[in-house]
């Protein structure tokens, strides 16, 4: 990352972005409504849910992004407006009409999104007034303000900025993100919006974009749950004044490490913040036959409970590990197969060859004890690998969920 400056933890504007997080009242106390608007028509990619059941605003942005322009974005938390019918539809319309007119621009250049409680109408009448202030509110400096509007039930914000050079122009890529409940991929369930100045053709965008959504958002879990809402989304306005990037250049690859250190981090951040979570997980497969095995395996340890509630109690039951490998559907021979569970406190193998291997307890309750946790598993079938992140699995993953309209 030699190339690239990394702010992680910060939300840096790039040039011609400005953005604001009010109270609308949709909450009872918190920020949440936020508005990001760029002063140049952008090119943006955009991922949603791939859940049947989808929501108002999910329905609207994903004809709107079909065109790959848009200009603005308005958020709100506290209220998913999904299962709200063909009133939900109208109400997101109308989110939209009316940034629209207090910007100053064209309604399909507006795109909508929504988190919170399903199957609730959303108070019009506050939202609308709320996006007459954030509209009034709208600064270089409000990307912390609006990252801090679309949490629900996070506990704290997820941003990273990266600065690089392209050919003499400098580019900012700046990322802001909220999930913490209702994680599974495809998507997890979660909003995260990338603002970047670059200028970037827009195929070139889109592909660069879905790619590293399908390595970063869509690898993460927290509790098997996928929501009606979850959206990411790309804008890149070009006001850095740079050649339009194309792929196969150099340009190009510099870009996309940027935006997959974003993704990543964004991601990452979200499967530390599971609700009730105490560790993150991270699990890396090794030496798989394929790269779509390598992803199979990964994504079935991170999602299954009984690994989860196995790292909540700090034991290195490997033999859940081995079975969710068994059920992902990746090919690959049992009898091969090595695991390790590995912190800060040391790396200690406890599987060889899909069998017992008499590893040094002691040593595995250490290396659990840890907040951040990796799980390697080597199929010693090959040269691909794959990563996801998720959380262990808690008392309080309950006591949230169970009173969580409440």
């Amino acid at each position: 990352m030699e190339q690239m400056e990394i702010l992680d933890g910060k939300i840096e504007l790039p040039k011609g972005f400005v953005a604001s997080g009010v109270f609308a009242g949709i909450k009872r106390s918190k920020k949440d409504l936020a508005l990001i608007y760029s002063e140049r028509l952008a090119n943006i990619s955009a991922v949603f849910t791939t859940n049947r059941v989808k929501a108002a605003p999910v329905i609207l942005d994903m004809e709107r992004a079909k065109k790959g322009k848009a200009q603005a974005i308005v958020i709100n938390s506290g209220n998913a407006n999904a299962c709200t019918g063909e009133k939900g539809i109208e109400d997101a319309k109308s989110m939209a009409k009316k940034v629209a007119e207090v910007l100053e621009i064209e309604e399909e250049d507006v795109l909508v999104c929504s988190t919170g409680v399903i199957g609730v109408p959303l108070p019009m009448e506050k939202v609308l007034k709320g996006i007459e202030v954030a509209a009034l509110s709208l600064s270089k400096e409000g990307g912390y303000d609006a990252a801090h509007a679309i949490m629900t039930t996070d506990t704290f914000l997820k941003a990273v900025t990266v600065k690089f050079n392209v050919e003499g122009k400098d580019i900012t890529m700046t990322g802001f993100a909220k999930g913490s409940g209702m994680i599974h991929p495809n998507m997890a369930t979660m909003l995260s919006f990338v603002l970047t100045d670059a200028s970037v053709e827009k195929a070139t965008l889109d592909k660069a974009f879905k790619n590293t959504v399908n390595r970063t958002y869509n690898m993460i879990s927290v509790d098997g749950d996928m929501s009606t809402n979850d959206t990411a989304i790309v804008m890149a306005n070009g006001m850095a004044e740079n050649k339009a990037i194309q792929e196969g250049t150099y340009e190009f690859d510099l870009f996309y490490k940027a935006l997959e250190y974003v993704n990543k981090t964004l991601a990452r951040l979200i499967a530390k913040d599971g609700e009730g979570a105490t560790k993150l997980i991270e699990v890396n497969v090794i030496n798989a036959k394929t790269e779509n095995d390598a992803r199979l395996a990964a994504k079935a340890i991170v999602n299954s409970n009984l690994v989860k509630t196995a790292i909540f109690g700090e034991d290195a039951n490997w033999g859940r590990i081995l079975a969710a490998v068994g059920y992902s559907g990746a090919d690959f021979d049992v009898d091969k197969v090595d695991i390790y569970l590995k912190s800060a406190k040391g790396e200690v193998k406890v599987c060889e060859n899909g069998s017992f291997f008499a590893f040094d307890e002691s040593l595995a309750k250490e290396v659990l004890k840890e907040k951040e946790i990796f799980i390697i598993v080597d199929m010693k079938a090959g040269e691909f690998m794959a990563t996801s992140w998720g959380c262990d699995l808690s008392y309080d993953y309950v006591k949230i969920n169970g009173s969580y309209r409440t």
